[in-house]
């Protein structure tokens, strides 16, 4: 009953206001993935959006919308007044702060982000504006607790005596070496191609301290 009212209010939105151009974007992650399911979804739910102005592209959820040139294509045709449908808030953006700047970015030009996942509501709205404010609590929450686990478990490892950072590509008598090297004058760029590794691995070995 929900769906079928918020359909009706859409289809509402468009009788109301008819010059009210209306852009989609949808977005799928590999080659094997069909966007044909989110176009249908958004016309399902009452938008009217004309073939130019339906975007879909395949690229990786973790590529930030910025860097994307379907999306910048789709953003080039719209103008003040326009309305973005989404079918989810993950095709706008790679996290939350993304999805956030993107909203924002899109509110200053005078377009309305509505996302379907959420009930249809337009992020640009005050409503929209609470359920992104959330969201991004939410976000925050997970990255710190993330941080907060990470550091304790640093910290844990280095009271039980566990070396930390990558591990060496060179043993103690090649680092022994590396360091005997180094004290003898040599470079570290001939050392690295002499020993066959990376100017990093010979100076991380020439920091080391002995074992």
């Amino acid at each position: 009953m929900k769906k079928i009212t918020k359909i009706k209010e859409n289809k509402a939105l468009l009788q109301i206001k008819p010059k009210l151009r209306v852009a989609a974007y949808a977005r799928v992650s590999t080659i094997e993935q069909d966007p044909e399911n989110q176009i249908r979804e958004i016309a399902a739910a009452g938008f009217v959006v004309e073939p130019h102005r339906m975007i879909a592209e395949t690229v990786s959820g973790s590529q930030a919308i910025a860097h994307r040139k379907g999306f910048a294509r789709l953003l080039d045709k719209m103008e003040r007044g326009d309305v973005l449908v989404v079918t989810k808030l993950d095709r706008l953006g790679r996290d939350a702060i993304d999805v956030s700047t993107t909203v924002a970015k899109l509110e200053t030009l005078g377009i309305r982000v509505h996302c379907l996942a959420l009930g249809g509501v337009d992020l640009t709205s005050s409503a929209g504006k609470l359920t992104m404010g959330v969201i991004n609590a939410v976000a925050q929450f997970e990255r710190d607790l993330l941080i907060e686990r990470t550091q304790s478990g640093l910290a844990r490892a280095k009271a039980q005596g566990k070396a930390l950072g990558r591990p060496s590509t060179l043993s103690a008598d090649e680092q022994a070496l590396v360091r005997a090297r180094i004290a003898d004058g040599e470079t570290v760029s001939s050392i690295a191609r002499d020993m066959g590794t990376s100017r990093q691995t010979i100076m991380r070995a020439r920091d080391s301290e002995p074992k």
